[in-house]
């Protein structure tokens, strides 16, 4: 993806400030698609919950959590992802928030895996019986128009099996290992020392 695309003014003042242009510029040409691949299909097939960021009319933001069993978040194709809402409070924040404003971010973790994955997109809301009828139990679906996919660094991501923090959390008196990642021969001189 076109990195001038892929960042805002803002971001490009910030990468500027702390010296990371170039390599943001690579991740986003490299790394950031419009599309799922196989790999990521298969992880969010498998996928027991994912986070939402939806924003209000006023441009206020709200993040929210929706679980189901492995397999409720549909991906009909490569473009496109299908995210059940099931009864719940009866607050309808986030899908009232997708009614008025269809951007939406997502994080999906996966507790098997090392890797965190963001799907950035634009949704529609679906309460009709046709689209609520491959969600059992849905009282409406989101379905999730991709407009960029991407891997982030799992680095600081917690052993939730074992209970055990990342060993690259800073602490007193810990220098944090390398990540793997900048170990990789693409990234040199894009890194600062």
């Amino acid at each position: 993806m076109e990195a001038d695309v892929f960042y805002h003014e803002g971001s490009r003042r910030v990468q500027r400030r702390l010296g990371t242009e170039q390599l943001a510029t690579h991740i986003a040409e490299r790394y950031v698609t419009d599309l799922l691949v196989d790999e990521h299909i298969g992880w969010i097939r498998a996928a027991d919950a994912v986070y939402l960021a939806t924003v209000d009319p006023a441009g206020r933001p709200e993040c929210s959590y929706k679980g189901g069993l492995p397999g409720f978040v549909r991906v009909p194709d490569p473009r496109t992802l299908e995210i059940p809402s099931y009864d719940g409070n009866g607050m309808y924040r986030t899908l009232g928030n997708a009614a008025a404003t269809p951007g939406i971010g997502m994080l999906f973790l996966f507790p098997e895996l090392p890797a965190k994955l963001r799907v950035n997109g634009d949704c529609e809301l679906l309460t009709d019986p046709g689209s609520l009828t491959p969600h059992p139990g849905a009282e409406a679906v989101l379905r999730v128009h991709i407009r960029e996919v991407f891997e982030n660094c799992p680095r600081y991501l917690h052993d939730r099996r074992t209970g055990t923090h990342s060993e690259h959390c800073p602490r007193p008196d810990y220098r944090p290992p390398e990540p793997d990642w900048k170990k990789k021969p693409e990234y040199e001189g894009l890194l600062r020392p």
